[in-house]
């Protein structure tokens, strides 16, 4: 019997990585299903929809809190983003794993619904990289690479509350990190115990 594909959910600071860490990531496997985020922030520069985000109105958003159609939805600077549920619970149960970019409230939401997901902190190698990357990138104005350096300050501490974390200073060892990560979980017991109980029972019946 398949088992049960990995739900991994992938968070950290603003500027750590993850968005790159998780595209290297879907170009090596391209087999992952990869979750789409709904948000309602303007699109940035070079941003397509419904590859990078699916983008829609506030209202549209807050109808579908109302209507349970959202996995999990947190606001951030101002923003909604949120992870619908169609597709996810039956690409798991396929076997095939998925892969959720997400912010941390909404992390926190898929941690009390999935007793499975898995749960990865991307850090930076230091703060001062963090702000080099934030100054960098070309995405945000000063005022808003000021605020993401302060909110990261006190983002760093829920890493405590996820499964594992990845420092990201190499794209390729990152990526390495997250599959390993994979394989590591598909050997848990709690995933096999139907293999284990089956392997068990037909033992019994050959002899």
């Amino acid at each position: 019997m398949q088992n049960q594909g990995i739900l991994l959910v992938v968070s950290g600071p603003s500027g750590a990585g993850k968005g790159t860490i998780c595209s290297a990531l879907l170009e090596r496997h391209p087999d992952i299903y990869y979750s789409v985020s709904l948000t309602t922030r303007a699109p940035r520069e070079g941003e397509i929809n419904g590859r990078d985000y699916v983008f829609v109105s506030k209202e549209t958003f807050e109808d579908m809190i109302k209507s349970g159609q959202l996995l999990e939805y947190a606001q951030v600077y101002g923003n909604y983003y949120g992870t619908p549920r169609r597709n996810i619970k039956e690409q798991l149960k396929m076997g095939n794993n998925v892969l959720l970019e997400i912010e941390m409230d909404g992390a926190e939401q898929i941690r009390k619904k999935f007793r499975g997901g898995v749960l990865v902190f991307v850090l930076p190698p230091s703060l001062n990289d963090l702000l080099l990357r934030l100054q960098t990138r070309a995405k945000d104005d000063d005022a808003s690479v000021k605020e993401r350096l302060e909110a990261a300050d006190g983002e760093i501490v829920r890493a405590l509350r996820y499964d594992y974390v990845i420092i990201n200073n190499v794209v390729e060892e990152a990526v390495g990190k997250l599959l390993a990560i994979i394989e590591a979980e598909k050997s848990r017991v709690s995933r096999n115990r139907k293999t284990i109980h089956n392997m068990r029972y037909n033992s019994k019946n050959a002899r």
